[in-house]
C-alpha cells in the first residue's frame, strides 16, 4: 500500500476521496460479494453470476462500474471477457473486512455480528 498506517501525515484530499468512492462501490453487498469472489480467482459473467446469485444484466452492470472505478480489469479469453482484480492491495482489503466479519460469526455464533450500519456519519 502507498502509505504506511503509522504515517504522521495525512493524505492528500484527493487521495481521500478516491478511497472513498472506491468504498462507495463497495458498500453495496452485490459488489463486495462480486469483488470477493473475484479476489479469489478471475471468472467469467456468466459464472459470477451464478456463484454470487445474481441476474446476469446485474451482475454485469456492476461488474461496468467495477471496471470503470479500476477496481477490476477484464481482458478477452476466445468469446468470453474474464474479469479479475489485478491489485493485491484491493484483494487483501476485501478479503481482510469479510474474513475478519465471518471468522467472528462463525466463532460467535450466538452473538449477531455487530452491525456497522449507521456507524458512519
Amino acid at each position: 500500500m502507498a502509505a504506511d498506517v503509522g504515517d504522521p501525515e495525512d493524505p492528500p484530499a484527493e487521495v481521500l476521496a478516491e478511497a472513498a468512492a472506491a468504498f462507495g462501490l463497495l458498500a453495496s453487498s452485490a459488489r463486495l460479494h462480486i469483488m470477493w469472489a473475484l479476489a479469489q480467482g478471475e471468472s467469467d459473467v456468466t459464472h459470477l453470476a451464478d456463484r454470487v446469485g445474481g441476474a446476469l444484466p446485474a451482475v454485469s452492470q456492476h461488474l461496468t462500474k467495477l471496471r470503470l472505478a479500476g477496481l477490476v480489469r477484464s481482458r478477452r479469453d476466445g468469446r468470453r471477457q474474464v474479469y479479475y482484480v489485478d491489485d493485491p492491495d484491493v484483494v487483501t482489503v476485501v478479503r481482510l473486512m469479510v474474513g475478519q466479519l465471518a471468522a467472528r460469526a462463525e466463532t460467535a455464533s450466538s452473538v449477531p455480528v455487530r452491525r456497522l450500519r449507521g456507524a458512519g456519519a
